[in-house]
């Protein structure tokens, strides 16, 4: 009896993600099968008024690799993708709804995705629970732990975790609770792959003199960690930071659905400082203008773009707001943190100076870095990584200081009974005897007025 037919199921949200699956199929990540579909979910607030990534330029470029394109939108509508996910009992007639739509018969199916503790990623995994999953990661996050504890009946399925080398020598933490074993999809193949996007693209930006600077928008007022005004404020001091360091030319590239009004503040700021500003509204991605304009300076608050510029493109990066953004996160286990944390401690800020090196912050080595994240991901995730405590403590014993403090919250260390909880001339207090007993003689004395006040309560 022939063995029935494989059909591989891809799934992606942004443009960037899909060039990651591109260079993955390119560099043989994946077996031949009967059919590889791609799955597009467009995940914008208003999908309706956003286009998708595959109406973007390039994208028929990347089309070329699957047999075939699918719309997550539509297969679900009128449900937002980010919000939907199926009911345990209904799975089993989605499945056969979805084979029955998209042609699957009884295939033997198998799912590579991104994000997958969060919907579409997770339902896509849940209406099909016998399928092996892989999981593939296009930015920082996979640096961080798992954002929340995945059912094991997912995190046990998935087998790898495809990833890019964005930090050299830094190994991910997403999903090794579950002894999920990382692997590199090679940078140069990646760079090809948004070679063919460039070359798709190069109609669609202006021309850029020698010495013209890059700002990148990220739109963090929808994330609701920035106010709009904030971001405003944030974009300006981009600016003027760059002119600061000499760039009389200066190029912006917005987020896509930040609003139009943002650019027009910056034409007037650097009308006032005597810069040229151009405003990129094509929809490219950050990578396609690095190989069409060549920057000659690349500033972002905490954007996966600035690793991407310093360590495939080699170009000069700079930081703005991370300290903000670390102030400003919450709660501490927001998934941002790890981003943040990273550029802040490996990437020169942009008062600091084009020569000054990573501000005088970053790690001598990338187990250093790696010690930090070890730390910061066990106060995240104390319940999903509980073996990280020691390297936890450890760091925290040994590196806790005014410099690295930006990176916890004293209220956390404090929960976690973690080194660094109270200042250091106040740590003998808890282990002070007269200490101890005016706390236990306060608690009972707070025990017995609540109890008083249940029982005139009740009266």
């Amino acid at each position: 009896m022939p063995a029935p037919a494989r059909t591989q199921l891809f799934m992606a949200s942004t443009l960037y993600g899909a060039a990651t699956l591109a260079a993955a199929l390119d560099a043989g990540f994946f077996p031949a099968a009967g059919r590889r579909l791609l799955i597009v979910a467009n995940t914008a607030a208003v999908p309706e008024t956003t286009p998708a990534f595959d109406e973007a330029p390039g994208f028929e470029r990347l089309r070329t690799r699957f047999d075939g394109v699918l719309s997550w939108n539509e297969t679900i509508s009128p449900f937002h993708p980010s919000g939907w996910s199926p009911r345990p009992d209904d799975a089993p007639l989605w499945e056969r709804h979805l084979r029955l739509l998209w042609g699957l018969g009884t295939d033997d199916v198998e799912i590579v995705l991104e994000s997958l503790q969060v919907n579409p990623a997770l339902a896509l995994a849940q209406l099909f629970p016998d399928a092996p999953l892989d999981v593939y990661a296009d930015g920082l996050m996979s640096y961080g732990p798992t954002r929340s504890r995945l059912d094991p009946l997912i995190g046990t399925r998935v087998r790898r975790l495809l990833h890019l080398d964005l930090v050299p020598g830094l190994k991910p933490l997403l999903l090794t609770e579950f002894g999920v074993e990382p692997e590199i999809v090679p940078g140069e193949v990646f760079t090809k792959v948004l070679a063919e996007l460039s070359d798709a693209t190069a109609t669609g930006l202006p021309d850029a003199p020698e010495g013209a600077a890059l700002l990148l928008g990220q739109y963090l007022s929808a994330l609701d960690i920035l106010t709009p005004e904030e971001e405003e404020r944030l974009h300006v001091r981009m600016l003027r930071g760059a002119v600061g360091r000499g760039h009389r030319t200066l190029l912006f590239k917005p987020h896509p659905s930040a609003p139009a009004r943002w650019s027009r503040l910056l034409e007037e700021e650097a009308d006032r400082l005597g810069a040229a500003l151009t405003v990129l509204e094509a929809p490219v991605l950050a990578e396609v203008v690095y190989q069409r304009l060549r920057p000659a300076l690349v500033v972002a608050c905490f954007s996966t773009a600035l690793l991407t510029a310093h360590t495939f493109y080699g170009l000069p990066v700079a930081r703005a707001g991370t300290d903000l953004l670390l102030e400003r996160l919450a709660p501490y286990e927001n998934s941002n943190r790890v981003p943040v944390t990273i550029v802040d401690a490996l990437l020169p800020g942009l008062e600091d100076g084009p020569d000054d090196g990573p501000g005088g912050r970053a790690p001598d080595s990338p187990e250093r870095l790696e010690a930090l994240l070890a730390a910061v991901g066990y106060a995240m995730q104390p319940r999903i990584h509980p073996g990280l405590r020691p390297a936890a403590e450890r760091y925290l014993a040994a590196h806790l200081d005014a410099r690295t403090r930006r990176y916890f919250k004293r209220r956390r260390l404090t929960s976690l009974a973690l080194p660094g909880a109270v200042p250091t001339q106040l740590a003998f207090l808890p282990r002070h005897p007269t200490v101890r007993k005016v706390a236990r003689r306060a608690l009972a004395v707070r025990r017995r007025l609540l109890k008083r006040k249940k029982a005139t309560a009740s009266a």
